[in-house]
């Protein structure tokens, strides 16, 4: 199982890791959307993408439109990682095509859990 880590923070990015490795995920990370599309036109399998809202260059809320709008990552499962709180965001991020959403600060069993909802469990 391979998971896309799309965070600007050096920290964030490095705390996912851990969890999703221990998960038996190999991990790939990306500090902003424009990246993350780098990464996924690289030519590689991705079972997940967790996606930070706010991050230069492409924010996560575009980075999610832009993978759904594309036939080839459309079906990308998708799961905003995000300090933005507020239920219109939430919302608004849902409707564009996430698939979970997860507030920091979180645990790695939320972590698990969010992935365990959308039916995905490492290796």
């Amino acid at each position: 199982m391979r998971a896309l880590v799309i965070d600007d923070s050096a920290v964030i990015r490095t705390v996912l890791t851990r969890i999703l490795t221990g998960m038996g995920f190999e991990v790939v990370t990306a500090g902003h959307g424009k990246e993350a599309l780098e990464r996924l036109s690289d030519g590689r399998h991705f079972d997940i993408a967790l996606v930070d809202w706010n991050m230069p260059e492409m924010n996560g809320y575009e980075f999610i439109k832009s993978v759904r709008a594309s036939v080839d990552w459309r079906d990308l499962p998708l799961m905003m990682v995000t300090t933005e709180t507020e239920m219109e965001q939430v919302v608004r991020a849902l409707a564009a095509g996430a698939n979970e959403y997860l507030m920091k600060p979180f645990t790695a069993e939320m972590v698990q859990e969010k992935l365990q909802i959308l039916g995905i469990t490492g290796s």
